[in-house]
């Protein structure tokens, strides 16, 4: 092999992309789903009052599994619906326009009752922020808590979850990617290189536990890809 050749082998080789590596696989999720639904149970006393709410995308699914986690041990069905953010966001002039999502509450509203806002990745916090924004549309809550499935890190607001599935380390430059059945055929996370678009994640969220409004601090306790 010339030295031409061995060059150009090893520009070929510095160029070719890192692939996402699965961090977590489908029994890894399910697991970490059930034992969010149980702490939340704990946590609020059987959540007789409790009302799960998915940020889309993937929040509404993982939201919808954690009310069956928690019907099967209660005996009883738990509320779930669906949060749209997507005209609370502080991005909205920087990125591309954004088909709205579906805002479903069940029951009579928000009011009084303890919301658990769900998402799949916590990042920045600024999804969470927007969330809240949203849900002070819909009523006043008596508490405010966030679940999330995964915290990367990199916090932008004083925002925490009060409900996590598994604390990630990433870097800014990293990229995760959940995986869920309903929507892309199998549950996995996955952490590669940021796309060439200089997302740092394609999904993420933040939190909040105790109360809907939120007075001195983003974590408030009385809790969907982008920069989150």
């Amino acid at each position: 092999m010339t030295a031409a050749h061995q060059h150009q082998r090893q520009n070929d080789q510095q160029v070719q992309p890192a692939m996402p590596r699965e961090v977590l696989e489908a029994p890894d999720m399910s697991r970490a789903l059930t034992r969010i639904a149980h702490e939340i149970l704990e946590r609020t006393r059987g959540g007789a009052d409790v009302l799960l709410l998915g940020i889309p995308t993937r929040g509404v699914g993982l939201a919808r599994r954690l009310a069956e986690r928690m019907s099967a041990v209660e005996n009883r069905p738990v509320p779930v619906g669906s949060l749209d953010i997507t005209m609370y966001r502080d991005d909205l002039r920087m990125r591309p326009p954004r088909p709205l999502a579906r805002t479903e509450v069940p029951g009579d509203g928000v009011d009084g009752m303890l919301v658990v806002l769900v998402d799949d990745v916590l990042f920045s916090g600024r999804t969470v922020r927007a969330a809240l924004d949203a849900l002070g549309e819909l009523g006043r809550p008596r508490a405010v808590q966030l679940a999330v499935l995964i915290d990367r890190g990199h916090r932008e607001l004083p925002i925490k979850a009060d409900y996590v599935g598994k604390n990630l380390p990433t870097s800014v430059r990293e990229q995760v990617t959940v995986l869920i059945e309903e929507l892309d055929g199998r549950d996995a996370v996955l952490l590669g290189p940021a796309s060439a678009s200089g997302s740092a994640s394609v999904s993420g969220s933040a939190s909040v536990s105790g109360s809907a409004s939120v007075s001195g601090s983003a974590s408030v306790t009385a809790q969907g890809g982008d920069a989150r």
